[in-house]
């Protein structure tokens, strides 16, 4: 049968580019976040990424990005699903002298219940997909295959380019549209590799949140809901890789060990997954008509909760700026947004990376310097109440 006029200008019609005001080009928490924040501003705009798989891990929320999913209309339903962190210990478990001592961080000196919440990835990706659904936002599901820069930028997919005002790249450390716009980047890597998963344990955690720094790495474990909790425990490949290889008995006997029983009995109760750890920066967050966000614009690895909080405070700044800018026809946004998040991203990737290099280097000014930030945050009150404002992100 031929197809009838009517018939045919559908077909032509899907074909046609979308105008949009923001297209956001990658769908992690990062990127549906921005295409909230985006629409919140009052603009039309496209989410062009494939549909999200399962993601059995779990990531620490702080308080600014719990109130920016607050705000956006995301965080409901969220909270039934996580554990609130309402203090945060830091063990030395170096074994090297001088030995730091203990430093508990307690939320409640800064004025709140809790720094924030442990939160399953499906939990928070489903809510935020949800709330997306709401809002109108076009969602194209698929890969963008490719990026051009002009007045409006265009993102080529497979199906239909959509034409933007601007593009917020959000597809990750290997960012297509990043490398597209000419934004290089600086990495490094590190001789460590991340195992997660999660444990039952016999003990209440009691809210706390203890990270082991260990001569490897820091060995953290994260509470969940009930006696439940995640691991993040970074070491040296050949030490996870050993790990990996472990039946359940032997791996949480070892895990026991490396906690000092602080939980008392365990059982792994998760998957097992493994992250080589790399840090990466990009040599700027935004030319021309392109924003970069999330780990398109800086990855390095998970300790102190930094990694996907520092994602959302880029899409925080993003929402303020559009939200000034109104309907945009110009690069002055992007212009802004790089000179906001430049201070921010440099000073936390150069504080983890100093964190991290202090744990694996056995020269002692590394000893020597951890041991006393340490002592003075467990000793001046004024000064650990600093640390935590700025672990937040004030």
């Amino acid at each position: 049968m031929q197809p009838t006029d009517e018939t045919r200008e559908i077909v032509v019609a899907e074909k046609d580019p979308l105008e949009v005001d923001v297209a956001v080009v990658g769908g992690g928490p990062t990127g549906m976040t921005a295409a909230l924040a985006a629409a919140d501003a009052g603009l039309s705009v496209a989410l062009v990424a494939p549909a999200l798989e399962s993601d059995p891990r779990t990531t620490a929320l702080l308080m600014p990005s719990v109130a920016l999913l607050e705000a956006l209309g995301a965080w409901q339903g969220v909270g039934a699903a996580a554990a609130p962190l309402c203090t945060m210990r830091i063990v030395d478990d170096t074994g090297r002298l001088p030995r730091a001592p203990e430093v508990a961080f307690d939320a409640h000196e800064v004025g709140l219940d809790q720094f924030g919440y442990n939160v399953p990835n499906d939990a928070l990706n489903a809510a935020i997909a949800r709330r997306l659904d709401e809002t109108g936002v076009v969602r194209i599901a698929a890969a963008a295959t490719g990026w051009r820069d002009g007045a409006p930028a265009v993102v080529e997919t497979p199906g239909r380019d959509v034409r933007a005002r601007l593009v917020v790249a959000a597809d990750g450390s290997r960012s297509l549209v990043r490398e597209a716009a000419g934004i290089g980047v600086r990495r490094w890597a590190y001789e460590q590799t991340a195992f997660v998963t999660t444990l039952s344990h016999e003990r209440p955690h009691g809210n706390t949140s203890t990270e082991f720094h260990a001569p490897g790495g820091p060995f953290t474990l994260v509470p969940l809901p009930g006696e439940r909790s995640s691991l993040v425990w970074v070491d040296r490949p050949e030490v996870i890789e050993r790990v990996v290889s472990l039946d359940p008995g032997p791996l949480a006997r070892e895990i026991e060990r490396r906690a000092h029983n602080i939980l008392g009995r365990m059982s792994v109760d998760g998957p097992r997954g493994t992250i080589p750890m790399e840090s990466m920066v990009a040599h700027a967050f935004a030319a021309g008509r392109v924003v970069l966000v999330g780990e398109a614009a800086h990855r390095f690895p998970p300790i102190g909760a930094q990694g996907l909080n520092l994602g959302l405070r880029d899409v925080a700044i993003l929402h303020e700026l559009l939200s000034k800018a109104g309907r945009i026809g110009h690069e002055g946004v992007a212009i802004r947004y790089d000179r906001r998040r430049r201070v921010d991203v440099g000073t936390r990737t150069l504080g983890v990376d100093l964190l991290n290099r202090s744990l694996l280097s056995n020269a002692p000014p590394f000893a020597v310097l951890r041991t006393a930030g340490l002592t003075a945050a467990a000793g001046i009150g004024p000064l650990r109440r600093t640390m935590m404002r700025l672990g937040l992100g004030a």
